[in-house]
């Protein structure tokens, strides 16, 4: 009884293998299938969704998102993101952009190598800023040579703590508003002077960023 059971099954195996080899590809089965079989399966993390201005976690519903970066050496130009729109500035010359945004004017200001009519131009587009107005600010290269003490003061009046000491080729960054107050647990102003023994590039210290949400309705 048992030979014949042996039998049996074998020749159901036989015929099974030739069916199997009529009706499967050639390359439908590979060794590195085979193996994989009875291996438990790797539970992958999925990839990260990308929030705006590339913060690690998105802003809470009625924010704005904000990102602020200095300059940083020669080839590290200012880059400024509000609500995954970004500015980059370009080198070697003096840069202002506007843009309207929902029913909020955001001003964007770049500082960069000031000269005198290049100061008195940014007081008078802070002061023709309205009520309403968000303003960001970064340097890059040096922004405090040729920086008048009464630019100096007009932006310490919009609450800035480190505009007076801002030195030969600092990196700062810098948000503000006007008509209206920031909340205090958001980060505004950020300093970092050039010092020839940590300077990341030669003769220039490290960009710097700050970043955050703004809720809308302060607006």
């Amino acid at each position: 009884l048992r030979l014949f059971v042996f039998l049996l099954m074998s020749l159901v195996a036989w015929h099974l293998g030739c069916f199997v080899a009529a009706h499967v590809p050639q390359n439908a089965i590979s060794l590195a299938a085979l193996q994989e079989i009875g291996k438990k399966p790797v539970l992958r993390a999925p990839a990260p969704k990308r929030q705006k201005c590339d913060h690690w976690s998105p802003c809470p519903p009625g924010n704005f998102a904000y990102r602020i970066l200095s300059g940083g050496g020669k080839g590290k130009r200012a880059k400024i993101c509000f609500e995954d729109e970004q500015k980059l500035f370009s080198t070697g010359k003096y840069n202002f952009a506007t843009q309207l945004l929902d029913r909020c004017i955001l001003l964007i200001l770049y500082l960069f190598q000031f000269q005198a009519y290049h100061s008195r131009q940014m007081m008078d587009f802070i002061r023709s800023a309205p009520a309403g107005s968000l303003i960001l600010m970064a340097t890059h290269d040096d922004g405090s040579t040729r920086l008048k003490n009464d630019a100096k003061k007009l932006i310490e009046e919009l609450g800035s703590k480190e505009i007076k000491n801002i030195k030969f080729r600092s990196s700062w960054v810098f948000l503000t508003a006007k008509g209206f107050k920031l909340p205090d647990n958001i980060e505004k102003e950020k300093i970092n002077h050039s010092d020839k023994k940590r300077n990341r590039y030669k003769g220039w210290p490290a960009e710097i960023q700050i970043e955050g949400c703004i809720p809308r309705n302060l607006i």
